[in-house]
């Protein structure tokens, strides 16, 4: 006798529901980075944007899977502005024009060297975007299936030194791994 495994319903609306029935936690902190976190409804489940960052001497989070997203400039009104600007920036996608679903709770990043830095993740649907454009910060884009994120599978150990962290395997294994800040940002959605 087979055992089936159930996987959520993913939807949108389910998510524009959750993300409006909970209060927003923010955090203080001097230096501030925003990220998107960018759905897509291109087929039966929505899709999410992941970037793998391009390596970079001195970049604490070179190579790694994350949202398309950095560092506030003085230039931008506010943090959502930042994760807007660096959308566009990092893979040509316009988020002006999306709709805003919410926003998830602000985290403290935790290398060490940058403790006060903290990290805001809008959420946002976009309606089937134009081909992304990576710029020389993102190696490539990838866009998810939602229920993926969910499936127990794809759920890895990642290792970074002699540590073990708890991933997901969005593409290749031992390259598209989302582990750290981003996955806890998947895990709060």
């Amino acid at each position: 006798e087979r055992t089936a495994i159930l996987f959520p319903v993913i939807s949108v609306d389910a998510i524009r529901r959750g993300l409006a029935a909970r209060p927003h936690r923010g955090r203080t902190g001097a230096r501030r980075a925003a990220v998107a976190v960018v759905l897509r409804e291109d087929g039966p489940h929505p899709e999410m944007l992941f970037i793998e960052r391009a390596r970079r001497l001195g970049d604490p989070w070179s190579g790694h899977m994350a949202f398309p997203g950095g560092r506030v400039d003085r230039g931008d009104a506010d943090e959502r502005a930042a994760a807007v600007r660096e959308t566009f920036e990092e893979v040509g996608l316009d988020l002006r024009d999306a709709e805003l679903l919410g926003r998830l709770d602000d985290l403290h990043a935790g290398v060490p060297l940058l403790a006060s830095l903290v990290l805001s993740a809008f959420v946002y649907r976009t309606e089937r975007p134009r081909p992304l454009a990576p710029n020389h910060e993102v190696r490539t884009a990838l866009w998810v299936p939602a229920p993926a994120l969910v499936d127990p599978v794809r759920h890895v150990p990642y290792r970074w030194g002699l540590l073990s962290y708890p991933g997901i395997l969005v593409g290749e294994p031992d390259r598209h791994v989302v582990w750290g800040l981003t996955y806890q940002l998947v895990e709060d959605m």
